[in-house]
């Protein structure tokens, strides 16, 4: 994918990206520990960490900006995430909103001696870099378009063979910057008939972060690191290391080892009333493109605001059981 974003990386994003804070997302996972499952959905999955995310986030920023600090604050922006990633935000309750792993940013970078010599060989202070939200081609208020929510939509299209790459590549080479209704500078497409298959294909992504499996997965995992962190067998400091140390501190104890081999094992879900169901909310996301001088897809297109009307009025709220 780091191809399609932009010809070559630059220096400096390699430079940052090497950096021990940067590697350990190499070892925490986009899909929040449902690969582990043997769920038919998640089986077979390409390899998809929050670093190679965040690479692609930085050379799309850069692409679009050709703006050091904005890719730079794009490249680090999930550097504080914990392993297994949004599964921490089911283990925290905030599963609605899904921020509470958002945390931490700051404190990361800053206690990098690596990051923080670069960034003042290049000039450049912690606070231009901490928070990609102050940039709005890496990051806004959704469901517009930004760097962050188009990388992993399309590499998610692609992994789950949503869309194939011809029309991946189309759509990416299409997008343009421009003001979109409130004045701020957004990701967009020039027409509808570019930005309503996107957006269609989009939206089948975001069926999947809520599919039956996904939400009892994340839900069902949380429950068994906060069982563990209250036997002793983790600590909350240890959802900071690698998704790989996580799991071999389970496998090294025998009940953990069990219940982590019982999660592995799942492969098939239910609805309804049974012991041990589970209702599990989740937040919904989506995207709503924009097109340059017309507005958004959902009121230019019926077809996708019925689709996204559907999608959004599931509440999501049937008992669920896996086994």
């Amino acid at each position: 994918m780091w191809s399609l974003y932009n010809p070559s990386i630059p220096d400096f994003i390699c430079q940052l990206a090497e950096t021990p804070a940067m590697q350990r997302l190499k070892d925490v996972g986009m899909h929040c520990g449902c690969e582990y499952t043997s769920f038919p959905m998640f089986t077979g999955l390409d390899s998809y960490s929050r670093h190679k995310h965040s690479v692609g986030c930085a050379l799309i920023v850069w692409r679009f900006t050709q703006d050091q600090r904005q890719t730079i604050a794009a490249l680090l922006h999930d550097i504080a995430t914990p392993t297994l990633a949004h599964v921490i935000d089911f283990l925290n309750g905030d599963h609605m909103k899904q921020e509470s792993t958002e945390s931490g940013t700051t404190a990361i970078i800053e206690s990098s001696p690596e990051i923080m010599t670069k960034l003042k060989t290049w000039g450049i202070s912690l606070g231009e870099v901490s928070d990609y939200h102050q940039y709005p081609i890496a990051d806004n208020d959704s469901p517009h378009l930004s760097a962050d929510r188009l990388e992993y939509t399309l590499s998610n299209m692609l992994n789950y063979h949503i869309a194939p790459i011809e029309s991946v590549r189309l759509w990416f080479e299409s997008l343009i910057v421009g003001k979109n209704e409130e004045g701020e500078e957004e990701l967009m497409f020039p027409n509808l008939e570019i930005a309503e298959p996107f957006s269609m294909a989009a939206l089948q992504t975001s069926q999947i972060y809520v599919a039956d499996e996904d939400r009892y997965a994340m839900q069902t995992l949380a429950e068994l690191l906060k069982k563990h962190i209250q036997r002793g067998v983790l600590s909350v400091a240890d959802l900071h290391k690698t998704e790989s140390e996580v799991i071999a501190m389970l496998n090294r104890d025998e009940e953990a080892q069990r219940d982590w081999e019982k999660f592995r094992a799942l492969r098939h879900i239910y609805r309804g009333n049974h012991a041990g169901a589970k209702t599990v909310h989740s937040k919904k996301r989506y995207i709503n493109p924009y097109v340059q001088g017309m507005g958004r897809v959902k009121e230019l297109s019926a077809s996708y605001a019925l689709a996204l009307n559907e999608f959004m009025a599931d509440p999501l709220d049937e008992p669920l059981w896996g086994e």
